[in-house]
């Protein structure tokens, strides 16, 4: 890490500024996210696909001097630019889903609200790819490369880049939302079918490791069930009781025992309290706090794995425009994520 001796850490980010009042340009970064406005299958509320800029936003008053992780600015950090095409097929598609969504996804076939829903289906394979591309680019210029979202539905490209840089890999997963509905209302790649598309189509993951589960089907209950140990899920209602009896430390050992050398971290916003993120697409009672996501992660590290990858999703602003408090803990964690992914990787 190279540190540039005229910049002052402790200072007022500038109004311009990149990610967390930084400066760095992607070429020269070691760690490069990639933003993805899309929410378009989001089908409680939608508003994720402004997560990017209100974390943009948010983390210029993020103090880079970080007591758990150092200094993980010095690694130099770079937010790429928008493509304003993913936000111009956002528009697009979210004119078609809102439709299928109000239908409850019940479409009949050869009707017009079919050919919407195969539009969407579409287009969210276009952003797939764009987003597989993007990632996999980054990869092989040996940066550390992080997705924000947008809804969930956002890292299915960047899971599969990183499944196939580092074969073998598992997902440390939290979310209130196991993920696992198949074709959720018909949307292929839903947010709520994220890690459904993973296990299914990305065969190098080899375990997908669920914390904090919390809202689920019966048909993700089966299929954690029929896994055969590849999804080990760990609920929120067990960890709360680990909580009560003092032995949280040791449940967040048991799902990190289960993953296993390299780590991609699949980080939905609605896996902690929903106090921490109330305009968030589909809140859920329960969850980890702040310093237990923290814990969680720190926990990664110490048993001696390497984060490889990651993503944060679901962060929403207000509607009003007027409270950032979703942004502010989004930049929070997105910096977390950060930091605890140069320690396990050994740097800083």
């Amino acid at each position: 890490m190279s540190f540039d001796p005229t910049f002052d850490p402790n200072a007022a980010s500038p109004a311009d500024s990149g990610i967390f009042g930084l400066s760095d340009s992607p070429e020269e970064a070691g760690v490069v996210l990639i933003p993805v406005p899309w929410d378009v299958t989001t089908s409680y509320r939608a508003g994720t696909s402004d997560g990017p800029r209100a974390i943009l936003e948010a983390s210029r008053q993020v103090d880079l001097f970080d007591i758990e992780t150092g200094r993980p600015y010095l690694a130099k950090i770079a937010l790429l630019e928008e493509n304003v095409a993913i936000r111009a097929w956002n528009r697009e598609a979210r004119a078609d889903a809102e439709s299928v969504i109000a239908a409850g996804g019940r479409v009949a076939p050869d009707s017009p609200l079919a050919e919407k829903l195969a539009r969407v289906n579409v287009a969210s394979q276009r952003v797939n790819e764009w987003v597989y591309a993007t990632a996999r680019e980054w990869l092989a210029r040996k940066k550390i490369v992080g997705l924000v979202g947008g809804d969930h539905s956002t890292p299915f490209g960047t899971i599969r880049a990183h499944a196939e840089a580092y074969p073998g890999l598992g997902i440390l997963h939290v979310d209130a939302h196991a993920d696992l509905r198949r074709a959720y209302e018909g949307f292929v790649y839903s947010h709520a079918s994220i890690m459904e598309c993973v296990t299914r189509e990305i065969p190098s993951v080899s375990r997908l490791v669920q914390v904090g589960i919390r809202d689920l089907c019966e048909e993700e209950h089966d299929r954690i069930a029929a896994s055969r140990g590849k999804i080990r899920t760990f609920y929120d209602v067990d960890i709360a009781a680990s909580r009560r009896r003092g032995a949280f430390d040791d449940a967040i050992a048991r799902a990190v025992a289960e993953l296993p050398d390299e780590v991609y971290v699949s980080f939905d916003i609605d896996g902690l309290d929903p106090v921490l993120c109330p305009n968030t697409g589909t809140p859920v009672p329960g969850g980890l706090s702040f310093h237990e996501a923290s814990a969680l992660l720190r926990a990664v590290v110490e048993a001696k794995k390497r984060i490889v990858g990651f993503d944060l999703n679901e962060v929403a602003p207000a509607r009003d425009g007027v409270d950032e408090w979703d942004g502010n803990v989004g930049a929070r964690v997105l910096y977390k994520l950060i930091g605890w992914t140069l320690r396990s990787q050994g740097i800083g």
